[in-house]
């Protein structure tokens, strides 16, 4: 990912523009990462992938007997030292 201070993007803001239509961009200030700029079609795209909500409420006896039932696969034990700190 492209990486500009704000004022860069200040004076160059239709080059920017182009930019993100490639890649999402970082604007930076004072060298901290401050906002990330994309395309509208990379940001629609993102929006779709997010994942409703569930309150407990909302899953029957069946849905929570199979979640109690569910594990997971054991090739993911070589994980588990990066959740078990």
């Amino acid at each position: 990912m492209v990486r500009l201070p704000s004022h860069e993007v200040q004076h160059h803001w239709t080059r920017v523009q182009d930019m993100v239509l490639v890649e999402p961009v970082t604007i930076t200030s004072n060298g901290c990462d401050r906002m990330v700029v994309m395309s509208a079609d990379e940001y629609h795209r993102l929006k779709r992938r997010d994942r409703k909500v569930m309150l407990p409420a909302d899953f029957n006896d069946a849905d929570v007997q199979h979640l109690e039932n569910t594990r997971a696969p054991a090739e993911t034990h070589a994980f588990d030292s990066e959740v078990l700190r």
